[in-house]
C-alpha cells in the first residue's frame, strides 16, 4: 500500500490516527513515493516558525525512518505516461502530484491509502483505500 500525502499530513497535525490505521491493515506492506516525501520536506522547508520547523524535521526524520521511499524510474514512468493520457483524453486529469503517486502505486500492484479518494478514483486499474479521518 501507498501512503498519499494527505494521511502523512492530517497525522502530523493529530487529526488522523495512522499508527491505527497501519495496525488495522497487518503486515501489507507500506510505502510512500519519492513526490509524498518531497512533498513533507516541502511543508519542513516552508515553516518560518522556529518551534513548527524543529517540530516538522522530527517529523520528517520519522517519514524517512519509518516508511520505504520508492524513486520515481522507469517502471513509474511508463504507468505515468500511459495514466496521464488516458485521463487527459477522457478529461478527467488529477494533480500532477497525485498522478506520480498513482503511477507509482501501479508499478508496484499497490493500493493508494488517502483521504482524497475522488481525485484517484479517477485512475483506470488503481485499487483505492478511502480513508476516513476519525
Amino acid at each position: 500500500m501507498i501512503l498519499e500525502t494527505s494521511l502523512l499530513v492530517a497525522h502530523e497535525r493529530r487529526k488522523f490516527d495512522l499508527p491505527a490505521f497501519l495496525l488495522a491493515h497487518g503486515d501489507e506492506p507500506v510505502a510512500i513515493a519519492a513526490i509524498t516525501y518531497s512533498e513533507v520536506l516541502h511543508g519542513w522547508h516552508r515553516a518560518t516558525d522556529p518551534k513548527i520547523k524543529s517540530e516538522r524535521g522530527l517529523y520528517v526524520a520519522g517519514v524517512r525512518r519509518d516508511y520505504t521511499i520508492i524513486s520515481f524510474a522507469e517502471a513509474q514512468a511508463k504507468h505515468h505516461a500511459r495514466v496521464w493520457a488516458d485521463l487527459e483524453t477522457g478529461g478527467l486529469l488529477i494533480g500532477a502530484h497525485d498522478l506520480q503517486i498513482a503511477a507509482t502505486a501501479l508499478s508496484l500492484g499497490y493500493a493508494v491509502a488517502t483521504l482524497n479518494a475522488r481525485e484517484f478514483a479517477r485512475v483506470p486499474g488503481l485499487q483505492v483505500v478511502r480513508v476516513e479521518r476519525g
